[in-house]
């Protein structure tokens, strides 16, 4: 089957003529302050030194000041200007990656779907899921084993909504563990039957407050939200981590009104953290993998299961008998127990929608 690649890319200009491509920019940059020498960055990216310089020159000469700080004798450091830069660019992987995924695999399938019969590819298992870290685990591994998988990353509400329309055979939801298990499994369960579904489960992880490193704020509980020194950012309506955080204020009577920022949302976790590690906001709500990948300090609140429902007679299928194997393989439990903030204990089991989503 053919792949497709869809990357962010970035420039920036006053005009056509003094366009600067960041692509090679940011690779220059990053090499400049993984190594503290220009020369080295340049060979590290396959440049002359000379080139190297023009390059840091012109975008200094668009932006007006300066990117490198190259002192005799002792080395090269980025200016503030220019760190802010590599973390633009974070943030914009971070944002834009999951969907550009997702709109790789509908063209994937799109074109694979107006190919003559005999040279298309075998039908792939539709699954739909909130972006997540043993989820893109997944796809990379069924995709190693050649096993057909169409991906669309959407809200764990979404996709389980999905999944009750047969628009998917897989949907990606999470569920905390513990006092507000009740209430999440309920929004969950209007769309997932007991006679007719199945669950796969993925992963537990921990789910805690993103800060600053060191927590300069001093941040130490959700009720901290409501400080007037304190910028919030959170996820978007139907995503689990946002009804997570509902539950949670709900409990502590805090009104959404009381934060500032509750209304501005990040599609992702790693988009979450990118935002608050570029300084944009103080606090979020997110996964540990994502705060530890960001360089940013983690409070844990509590514990939470990823499961993938199924519809329980496609559990029969070839395909979905292949990929479950590979999910309780020891190769993909290994993956996943490595991530941080992740337990792979439970990887692969089946259970029942009533086993696995407490109604009491």
């Amino acid at each position: 089957m053919m792949r497709i690649q869809i990357t962010p890319h970035w420039g920036v200009s006053h005009n056509a003529e003094d366009a600067v491509d960041t692509t090679a920019l940011l690779a220059l940059l990053a090499a400049i302050q993984e190594s503290g020498a220009i020369a080295q960055a340049a060979r590290s990216t396959g440049l002359s030194y000379r080139h190297a310089w023009g390059q840091v020159k012109r975008a200094e000469a668009l932006f007006g000041h300066a990117l490198v700080d190259a002192g005799r004798g002792r080395g090269s450091t980025l200016t503030p200007l220019a760190e802010k830069l590599i973390w633009a660019d974070r943030r914009i992987a971070a944002r834009l990656s999951p969907m550009l995924s997702s709109l790789a695999s509908e063209l994937e399938h799109e074109l694979e779907r107006t190919l003559p019969q005999v040279a298309r590819a075998p039908v792939a298992l539709r699954l739909h899921a909130s972006h997540g870290y043993a989820v893109a685990g997944l796809i990379e591994q069924l995709e190693a084993a050649k096993i057909p998988v169409e991906l669309r990353y959407r809200n764990s509400i979404e996709s389980v909504a999905a999944l009750a329309r047969g628009e998917c055979d897989l949907a990606g939801f999470h569920v905390p563990i513990g006092e507000f298990a009740v209430p999440a499994a309920r929004r969950y369960r209007q769309w997932l039957r007991s006679n007719d579904h199945s669950l796969v489960h993925l992963a537990v992880r921990s789910q805690g407050l993103f800060v600053a490193p060191g927590n300069p704020l001093k941040i130490g509980s959700l009720a901290d939200l409501k400080r007037a020194d304190v910028r919030f950012v959170n996820r978007p309506e139907g995503s689990g981590t946002r009804m997570l955080t509902e539950l949670m204020l709900a409990k502590q009577a805090i009104a959404p009104g009381e934060i500032n920022g509750y209304a501005t949302a990040e599609f992702t976790h790693a988009a979450v953290a990118a935002y608050i590690a570029s300084g944009m906001a103080d606090v979020g709500v997110g996964v540990q993998t994502a705060a530890q990948r960001f360089g940013l300090h983690f409070l844990p609140l509590l514990r939470e299961r990823y499961y993938l429902a199924v519809p329980t007679a496609v559990l029969q299928q070839p395909l979905m008998k292949q990929a479950l194997a590979l999910m309780q393989s020891p190769r993909y439990r290994s993956s996943v127990a490595s991530l941080v903030g992740y337990d792979a204990g439970e990887t692969g089991r089946v259970l029942g929608v009533d086993e696995a989503l407490p109604a009491h």
